[in-house]
């Protein structure tokens, strides 16, 4: 039966303690079919107690949990979890009887009733796309780390379902196999799934996710799409490294004509909490730092103007984008505990 809503879940004020601890504190969320959510935040935030009380592991103290069920309404998976779509779980580290794939497989296929006629295939296939099809009648005892967390994502997948919620999939494979689960995913992705990804690797999230939510003390910092998360909290720096330091003299100076001829191009706001300025100098490491509007014909003409202007003060060896966002240091921010809160309304900026 087709899918009657556009949403496959929603959490609504879901509030999860243990004794004094408040694990996951009123958290809402709305989920539309074929999201890819991220969930980003340091150990004990609550992601994965947030996605365990989604997979029905553990109960919410309060609140509400619904889920798309066959018929194509929200239903409260706690009060009543049948007939819901499938879903499928890698949750914490996988563990699993010392069998080989095709068994451990095969029996989780028959359990979520997919097509007997067809379980072979998919196993075949699955093994084939990660890689361990030789490994198909071998005991999981000889497996490493990384091969039995393969297994787990394959276990997850298995029967097809329309969510699936992953829990750090990428822990303990190399780089090679996280490049596979990556495909795979944005393969999923197109095929319509509703994915939630816990995860350290911010890269990970941000190649594969289409939303990012922050959490910390069980609560949510920010939730919202990573492309208005990008033009929110994407770096506007240009780190210019020049082949010699700026003589001591001259710097202030140059400092002074590059803020004058650069000045149209540069940003317009600096967050006054980050203490940082529109043009700054680190001599130690002969870098030039512009904070400018991030606009890409703003870049080309900085580079115009810092090559032709400014040949008799420099000479650069190398003109770049900050690959460091501000995304990554709002999460280093959560890490360390800090207490200053972004201004939010309603889980957004």
């Amino acid at each position: 039966m087709p899918l009657i809503s556009n949403l496959v879940l929603k959490l609504d004020n879901v509030c999860k303690t243990y004794g004094t601890l408040k694990a996951v504190n009123n958290i809402n969320i709305e989920v539309k079919r074929g999201e890819v959510i991220g969930f980003v935040g340091p150990n004990g935030a609550g992601k994965t107690t947030t996605l365990k009380m989604i997979a029905r592991l553990i109960h919410p103290t309060s609140g509400d949990i619904c889920i798309l069920n066959k018929q194509g309404t929200l239903q409260n998976i706690h009060k009543n979890s049948k007939n819901l779509v499938e879903m499928g779980f890698l949750i914490d580290i996988p563990h699993f009887y010392n069998l080989n794939p095709y068994q451990i497989l095969k029996h989780i296929a028959n359990l979520r009733n997919y097509p007997k006629e067809k379980i072979k295939q998919r196993i075949d296939q699955l093994l084939t796309a990660f890689n361990l099809i030789r490994w198909k009648y071998k005991k999981v005892k000889h497996f490493s780390k990384g091969m039995i967390q393969k297994l787990g994502f394959i276990a997850a997948i298995i029967h097809d379902p329309e969510i699936i919620i992953l829990d750090e999939p990428q822990t303990g494979l190399d780089p090679n196999a996280r490049i596979d689960v990556r495909k795979y995913i944005r393969h999923l992705q197109d095929k319509g799934k509703t994915i939630f990804l816990a995860s350290h690797m911010l890269y990970e999230i941000t190649e594969i996710c289409d939303k990012i939510a922050l959490i910390n003390h069980g609560s949510i910092i920010v939730f919202d799409t990573l492309k208005k998360l990008e033009l929110l909290l994407e770096s506007k720096e240009i780190v210019c490294e020049l082949i010699k330091p700026i003589p001591l003299e001259k710097k202030d100076p140059v400092l002074s004509k590059l803020s004058q001829y650069l000045s149209p191009y540069l940003e317009r706001e600096v967050d006054p909490t980050s203490l940082k300025e529109k043009i700054s100098y680190v001599p130690q490491e002969k870098k030039i730092i512009l904070h400018y509007d991030g606009k890409d014909e703003s870049r080309i003409e900085i580079l115009r103007i810092l090559v032709e202007e400014f040949k008799s003060d420099f000479a650069i060896e190398s003109f770049s984008k900050s690959k460091i966002s501000q995304l990554e240091q709002l999460y280093t921010q959560i890490i360390n505990d800090n207490k200053e809160k972004p201004n939010l309304h309603n889980g957004k900026w």
